[in-house]
């Protein structure tokens, strides 16, 4: 199953990033491109993966102004980079299934692939995390208790995510859902779309 690789990966790529478990470590990907969809899902995860700890360190309210623009700048980025993995985890599946002839009744999925993929790592952070904050050592009994019980409640939401995922890819296969793509259309980041770029030419 795709699901039981992509989450594999993931918890691969969040405990090596915990090795070292700072923002400026060196990335190295396990994969190289030969195993394409696994260099892919290696990539994606660990983007998530440094902007999690990214979005920790912006909210501490003792941050240096400077700091928080600088910081600021390197989240748009990863955001972008984000984004751009979704799209090369779709492409990847697009040409997967190029042979397949969908049905006549086929339908659209509300997202792609790819965007469940990216749901699936977030939620590999969360379940990290959160069964770290269930074991800390220093928090109180109640502390602990609350986060087991959404530590539960997020291992159940992994197993009915990465089913849907398995069930979309089965039934694109099928040929009873079709994949259709839509680049991205953010504004923000474009010089011609933002009115404040656009103001600074």
């Amino acid at each position: 199953m795709f699901s039981t690789k992509a989450n594999a990966i993931f918890q691969d790529v969040i405990a090596t990033y915990h090795k070292i478990n700072t923002v400026d470590q060196p990335f190295t990907n396990k994969y190289d491109k030969s195993d394409l969809l696994e260099h892919l899902l290696y990539r994606k995860c660990w983007i998530d993966t440094v902007q999690w700890h990214y979005e920790d360190i912006i909210r501490d309210p003792q941050i240096d102004p400077v700091a928080a623009l600088t910081l600021k700048r390197k989240i748009d980025a990863s955001n972008q980079d984000r984004t751009d993995m979704v799209e090369y985890i779709d492409s990847y599946f697009l040409e997967k299934y190029s042979d397949v002839t969908s049905k006549e009744n086929a339908t659209i999925n509300t997202e792609s692939p790819a965007w469940g993929v990216d749901r699936l790592s977030i939620l590999a952070l969360k379940v990290y995390h959160m069964e770290e904050e269930a074991n800390r050592k220093d928090a109180t009994d109640a502390h602990r208790a609350a986060c087991q019980t959404k530590f539960d409640i997020l291992l159940e939401q992994r197993v009915d995510l990465s089913t849907a995922i398995d069930t979309l890819l089965e039934d694109i296969s099928n040929g009873d859902k079709y994949m259709k793509v839509y680049k991205q259309m953010k504004m923000y980041n474009d010089d011609e779309l933002n009115p404040v770029l656009r103001g600074l030419k």
